[in-house]
């Protein structure tokens, strides 16, 4: 009898706690890409693309381009290089770079070759059409377009806290120079900040 009970009063307990146990599901609102939210304070979507449009109108908007357009007779080819995550927190630098890619390409006033392990995949497509592909479509070697430009820089932050607020202080540092002479042409920054109440 007493065992019966405990066996009982085991079960019940069991029920209880996996009831307990028992997660609800998330409520999940779909929104447009392009609306801002800024749940957190922290480094997102919207301070990429801002930043980067702000800067790329920054680099197309100075003496260099039109400089080297008159020189030259043609548009500057540009590489982005790397750009380097410097802050507190973790940010995907190649979000913010094809952001930088994306809005000099709709500008129509450079052009843009690929950089990186992009380029270099191409590279290897390209080897292997040498052996695989016939000689009527297979690509050439020795044909890229060369930079005359290549773009890089930084995301820095500075946090100042105090009780329940904190300012993070955003600053993106980018540098254009010659591949050629090594001259820095340009140099630009685009600062954000951010207060944080808890």
């Amino acid at each position: 009898m007493l065992r019966s009970a405990l066996a009982c009063l085991l079960i019940a307990i069991t029920g209880l706690v996996l009831s307990s146990c028992k997660t609800t599901p998330s409520e999940v609102t779909r929104v447009e890409p392009s609306t801002v939210t800024d749940k957190s304070g922290r480094w997102n979507d919207t301070d990429s693309r801002q930043v980067s449009s702000a800067m790329v109108t920054q680099i197309l908007g100075e003496p260099w381009l039109n400089n080297f357009v008159r020189e030259t007779n043609r548009k500057p080819v540009v590489i982005v290089g790397i750009i380097r995550n410097k802050t507190h927190e973790h940010i995907e630098a190649e979000t913010f770079t094809k952001d930088v890619e994306r809005a000099m390409i709709n500008a129509q006033t450079v052009k843009l070759v690929q950089a990186g392990e992009k380029r270099n995949e191409i590279r290897a497509e390209r080897a292997d059409q040498q052996e695989f592909s016939s000689k009527s479509t297979m690509k050439k070697w020795g044909l890229e377009i060369g930079a005359d430009f290549m773009l890089q820089g930084s995301i820095n932050s500075i946090v100042d806290a105090n009780n329940k607020e904190k300012i993070v202080f955003y600053k993106v540092n980018l540098e254009l120079t010659n591949i050629e002479t090594n001259e820095i042409v340009w140099i630009g920054d685009k600062e954000i900040k951010k207060s944080i109440r808890k």
